[in-house]
């Protein structure tokens, strides 16, 4: 198997194909998001990355935010979501825990409770169901700080909420109403 830091780059570099630019690779998603693994593979080899089926499982089997999932006969592979694409999961609308936790810096505070959480040049606003996650997301912006999210509440006020295959729920805005600052 192929040093850690090799994996790592081949998930960021299936982390761009997959979720924000497959013409990088000249490859084309589905409405659902979905790419051929044998032409990901072939797309991704004359690109100059070096990569195998197996290697491929693996990555999907250990990445440990699971961002990526193949299909039942494992002959197609997507990013579970963050897309920056317009493609439909085909995610039904479900009832979150009371509360979801949302990682972001210290220095969007201000912004945030203005305008809420948005998503911006992604398709959805994700949030995680546990502070710690929260943490780990904010920490990739700068020092973390952590918003609590009364997604019961909105999902009473007819919001809709959708539960990635990872495990991220999605949400479309977060109005400031909704924020609280996390204990």
């Amino acid at each position: 198997m192929l040093p850690d830091k090799q994996l790592t780059h081949i998930s960021k570099f299936l982390s761009l194909v997959l979720r924000h630019k497959p013409e990088t690779i000249g490859i084309q998603l589905d409405q659902q998001g979905w790419a051929d693994v044998g032409e990901l593979l072939e797309k991704v080899n004359h690109y100059g990355v070096c990569l195998d089926r197996e290697t491929l499982h693996h990555i999907v089997a250990t990445n440990p935010k699971k961002r990526f999932a193949f299909n039942d006969n494992t002959d197609k592979i997507r990013a579970s979501q963050g897309h920056s694409i317009d493609i439909e999961l085909g995610y039904t609308n479900q009832k979150p825990p009371e509360k979801l936790y949302h990682g972001t810096s210290e220095k969007s505070v201000q912004s945030i409770l203005a305008t809420g959480l948005e998503k911006r040049s992604r398709q959805h606003v994700h949030l995680s169901n546990d502070i710690e996650t929260a943490i780990k997301v904010g920490q990739r912006h700068g020092k973390p700080f952590v918003f609590k999210v009364l997604a019961e509440k909105m999902y009473q006020d007819n919001y809709s909420f959708f539960l990635s295959a990872n495990g991220v729920w999605l949400t479309d805005h977060v109005p400031p109403d909704y924020l609280q600052v996390s204990d």
